[in-house]
């Protein structure tokens, strides 16, 4: 799915994982849209200081477990 179809604070990952396992590094939550940046402000799960802009068109994936 499309990184603008979630919800702020849904969590998602940037690759596939199947059935396995993810680990904290590997999992973001989706924060507020920036408009100067025209993208989404995006943390990392396991560092609350530690965040990425995403386009909101970016193909994330959220069926995995946490």
């Amino acid at each position: 799915m499309k990184l603008k179809e979630l919800k702020k604070g849904d969590l998602f990952a940037l690759k596939p994982h199947g059935e396995k396992h993810v680990t904290d590094s590997q999992v973001y939550i989706k924060g507020e849209y920036d408009r100067t940046e025209k993208k989404y402000d995006c943390g990392r799960a396991d560092d609350i200081s530690y965040s990425r802009y995403f386009d909101g068109n970016k193909t994330v994936y959220t069926d995995f477990v946490y």
